[in-house]
């Protein structure tokens, strides 16, 4: 959802964030070059709302596969009594038993996919739960959503458990499938053995087109549970991460969203963050580049979280790739000895803010930490900057 905003709704966005501010020249003007005030901050009621149609819809489930593989019976025949013939008995035996393995891994996939099923609805109404308590306003740390998250961290794990047992399906399946391409190998070199009768010949390619279509049925088979396993392993992956951002919001009382990793591309950027390597790097204010965020802690409780998982959110969904620059500001104007201890708070605060965006999902090896002073601010300030 794109909006415009006039001025005034800027300023009761700022009031409404606690003094976190999106300056005009921001975001969008550092992705597109756009005219600063055709795009700027969304109240915090559209972020909200837009952070809970996006966490709803990042709890999708990966639809399963719904083939249900039923192999047809094999085809009987009267004995010769040669030694082809009794070949050919034997290896009708060894098809049906490997028909009847089959039709027992069918039933075993089509009751894990009616569980996965059923644990997928029970995680999910959880977490649509913990996430309408939290778009309509909660305390911060609430007890029963607290309750509910652990309830959603054992439903995720029971569908873990289905994908493990199906991934233990799949391997069977796969034996399954070298079973049967030794046996259609068997009934083709059994055509070229000698004291056949023509019954014989006759019973083996009926023989041999019934393992054509076995091997057939198990390659479908063992595709399709393998695309399960694929597509339901991924997405498990993603919801951890997705909790890990609700866990954030469950602390907070607020609805982020989906986890930003879930918005990155995966290249390595190699920028570290004081979470690697505790330091700060001391450096000029940037003059040339436009902060996307501007946190003003001029206050004892600045609620910063929101206005910031939506900007770096949108900006994931244009880059991908992006890595950010997040500085520590302190006032220039201060005197000496308030300066010192004030740029050791604002660094404090700069890794309070980059403790926050991890809890939100994005690695700390997308931020770089650096701290500079400003004759302008009045406060301790940090900035976010678009690498």
């Amino acid at each position: 959802m794109v909006l415009k905003w006039s001025k005034a709704g800027i300023v009761v966005t700022t009031l409404a964030l606690s003094a976190c501010s999106f300056t005009e020249e921001a975001l969008w003007p550092s992705l597109t070059g756009e005219d600063p005030a055709e795009n700027t901050a969304t109240s915090e009621q559209v972020a909200q709302e837009e952070a809970a149609s996006q966490s709803i819809a990042s709890t999708g489930q990966p639809v399963l596969g719904t083939t249900n593989f039923d192999p047809a019976p094999v085809t009987q025949g009267e004995a010769t009594g040669t030694f082809v013939g009794k070949k050919v008995v034997s290896m009708r035996s060894e098809l049906a038993q490997l028909i009847d393995q089959i039709r027992v891994h069918n039933g075993e996939l089509q009751a894990l996919r009616g569980k996965t099923v059923q644990d997928s609805q029970r995680y999910h109404g959880t977490v649509a739960a913990i996430n309408a308590r939290l778009q309509v306003g909660t305390t911060p740390g609430n007890p029963i959503l607290v309750q509910q998250f652990n309830s959603s961290l054992s439903d995720l794990d029971r569908i873990s458990s289905d994908i493990a047992q199906m991934s233990s399906l799949a391997q069977k399946v796969a034996e399954d499938s070298a079973m049967s391409a030794y046996m259609l190998e068997s009934v083709q070199s059994a055509f070229g053995l000698s004291g056949a009768v023509d019954e014989d010949h006759r019973q083996l390619a009926i023989l041999q087109d019934e393992v054509n279509q076995t091997v057939v049925l198990i390659e479908r088979l063992l595709k399709e549970v393998t695309e399960d396993v694929r597509r339901q392993t991924n997405y498990v992956a993603a919801e951890r991460a997705n909790l890990n951002a609700l866990a954030a919001g469950v602390k907070a009382g607020e609805i982020y969203g989906a986890s930003l990793s879930n918005r990155m591309s995966g290249s390595a950027t190699g920028i570290t963050s004081s979470i690697t390597r505790p330091s700060f790097q001391r450096s000029a204010l940037p003059t040339n580049r436009r902060p996307l965020v501007v946190i003003r802690f001029d206050r004892n409780k600045v609620n910063y979280q929101q206005a910031l998982y939506t900007t770096v959110s949108q900006v994931l969904d244009r880059r991908p790739d992006a890595t950010f620059d997040l500085v520590a500001i302190t006032p220039q104007q201060a005197a000496v000895g308030q300066q010192a201890l004030g740029s050791t708070q604002a660094r404090r605060q700069a890794e309070q803010v980059l403790q926050s965006l991890t809890e939100m999902g994005l690695p700390p090896s997308r931020v770089a930490l650096s701290a500079s002073t400003s004759r302008t601010a009045q406060s301790n300030e940090v900035h976010l900057y678009l690498r």
